[in-house]
Protein backbone atom coordinates (compact mmCIF):
# COMPACT_ATOMS: atom_id res chain seq x y z
CA UNK A 1 0.00 0.00 0.00
CA UNK A 2 1.49 3.50 -0.83
CA UNK A 3 1.67 6.48 0.78
CA UNK A 4 -1.06 8.08 -1.05
CA UNK A 5 -3.40 5.14 -0.52
CA UNK A 6 -2.64 5.55 3.37
CA UNK A 7 -3.89 8.81 3.32
CA UNK A 8 -6.75 8.93 0.85
CA UNK A 9 -7.42 5.12 1.35
CA UNK A 10 -8.49 2.50 -0.98
CA UNK A 11 -11.86 3.22 -1.61
CA UNK A 12 -11.79 7.07 -1.50
CA UNK A 13 -13.66 7.37 1.70
CA UNK A 14 -13.06 10.10 4.23
CA UNK A 15 -9.74 9.72 6.73
CA UNK A 16 -9.52 10.92 10.33
CA UNK A 17 -6.53 12.56 12.14
CA UNK A 18 -5.64 9.59 13.63
CA UNK A 19 -5.33 7.66 10.40
CA UNK A 20 -2.47 9.35 9.18
CA UNK A 21 0.84 7.77 10.48
CA UNK A 22 3.26 9.36 11.45
CA UNK A 23 6.73 9.03 10.31
CA UNK A 24 9.65 8.67 12.93
CA UNK A 25 12.80 10.77 11.85
CA UNK A 26 15.21 9.11 14.09
CA UNK A 27 17.49 11.24 15.86
CA UNK A 28 16.48 14.17 14.27
CA UNK A 29 15.63 17.16 16.19
CA UNK A 30 12.79 19.04 15.09
CA UNK A 31 11.65 22.61 16.24
CA UNK A 32 8.10 23.29 16.47
CA UNK A 33 7.44 26.05 14.44
CA UNK A 34 4.75 28.09 12.48
CA UNK A 35 4.47 26.92 9.11
CA UNK A 36 3.58 29.32 5.97
CA UNK A 37 2.04 26.64 3.59
CA UNK A 38 0.90 23.70 4.24
CA UNK A 39 -0.32 20.81 2.53
CA UNK A 40 -3.67 20.11 2.91
CA UNK A 41 -5.80 17.29 2.14
CA UNK A 42 -9.23 17.36 1.08
CA UNK A 43 -11.72 15.41 -1.05
CA UNK A 44 -14.11 16.40 -3.55
CA UNK A 45 -17.66 14.20 -3.45
CA UNK A 46 -19.89 17.26 -4.07
CA UNK A 47 -19.47 21.17 -5.61
CA UNK A 48 -19.62 22.01 -2.30
CA UNK A 49 -16.39 20.74 -1.00
CA UNK A 50 -14.63 23.27 -3.53
CA UNK A 51 -15.66 26.54 -1.19
CA UNK A 52 -13.03 25.26 1.93
CA UNK A 53 -10.17 24.07 -1.28
CA UNK A 54 -10.80 28.08 -2.65
CA UNK A 55 -10.20 29.19 1.18
CA UNK A 56 -7.17 27.07 1.41
CA UNK A 57 -5.89 27.96 -1.87
CA UNK A 58 -6.51 31.78 -0.94
CA UNK A 59 -4.99 31.67 2.30
CA UNK A 60 -1.56 30.53 1.19
CA UNK A 61 -2.21 26.50 1.25
CA UNK A 62 -1.30 23.70 -0.82
CA UNK A 63 -4.09 21.33 -1.63
CA UNK A 64 -4.19 17.50 -2.80
CA UNK A 65 -8.54 16.84 -3.78
CA UNK A 66 -8.78 13.30 -3.95
CA UNK A 67 -11.59 13.21 -6.65
CA UNK A 68 -11.93 9.61 -7.26
CA UNK A 69 -15.76 9.88 -6.18
CA UNK A 70 -15.83 11.56 -10.17
CA UNK A 71 -15.24 10.70 -13.57
CA UNK A 72 -13.09 12.84 -15.35
CA UNK A 73 -15.69 12.76 -18.19
CA UNK A 74 -18.36 13.43 -15.32
CA UNK A 75 -20.20 17.36 -16.12
CA UNK A 76 -20.12 18.24 -12.50
CA UNK A 77 -16.10 17.73 -11.98
CA UNK A 78 -15.55 19.81 -14.97
CA UNK A 79 -17.20 22.45 -13.26
CA UNK A 80 -15.19 21.79 -10.18
CA UNK A 81 -11.85 21.56 -12.42
CA UNK A 82 -13.25 24.73 -14.24
CA UNK A 83 -13.36 27.03 -11.19
CA UNK A 84 -9.88 25.44 -9.27
CA UNK A 85 -8.47 26.71 -12.23
CA UNK A 86 -10.02 30.27 -12.26
CA UNK A 87 -8.58 29.79 -8.25
CA UNK A 88 -4.88 29.03 -9.69
CA UNK A 89 -5.45 31.78 -12.09
CA UNK A 90 -6.49 34.61 -9.53
CA UNK A 91 -3.68 33.85 -6.88
CA UNK A 92 -0.91 33.27 -9.32
CA UNK A 93 -0.44 29.71 -8.32
CA UNK A 94 -0.62 26.23 -10.81
CA UNK A 95 -3.24 23.39 -10.98
CA UNK A 96 -2.94 19.58 -12.39
CA UNK A 97 -4.30 16.65 -12.50
CA UNK A 98 -2.32 13.76 -11.54
CA UNK A 99 -4.21 10.13 -12.80
CA UNK A 100 -7.90 9.93 -12.94
CA UNK A 101 -7.84 10.50 -8.75
CA UNK A 102 -5.95 13.44 -7.59
CA UNK A 103 -5.82 17.56 -8.21
CA UNK A 104 -3.09 19.32 -7.24
CA UNK A 105 -4.08 23.23 -6.44
CA UNK A 106 -1.13 25.41 -5.59
CA UNK A 107 -1.04 29.44 -4.05
CA UNK A 108 1.24 32.05 -5.50
CA UNK A 109 4.49 32.04 -6.14
CA UNK A 110 4.12 27.39 -6.21
CA UNK A 111 4.85 25.57 -9.43
CA UNK A 112 4.37 21.83 -10.12
CA UNK A 113 6.90 20.25 -12.33
CA UNK A 114 5.22 18.47 -14.77
CA UNK A 115 8.28 16.23 -14.95
CA UNK A 116 8.39 13.10 -13.21
CA UNK A 117 11.11 12.15 -10.51
CA UNK A 118 12.93 8.92 -11.12
CA UNK A 119 11.90 6.36 -13.60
Amino acid sequence: MGLMSKIFGDSGGTRATEDYVELEAGDLQVEEIEAGTQVRIANIGEKNDVIEIKDAVYDGDIVVADITRHTTQDRTMEHITDELKQVAREVGGDIVQKDDDQLLITPTGVSISRERLGR
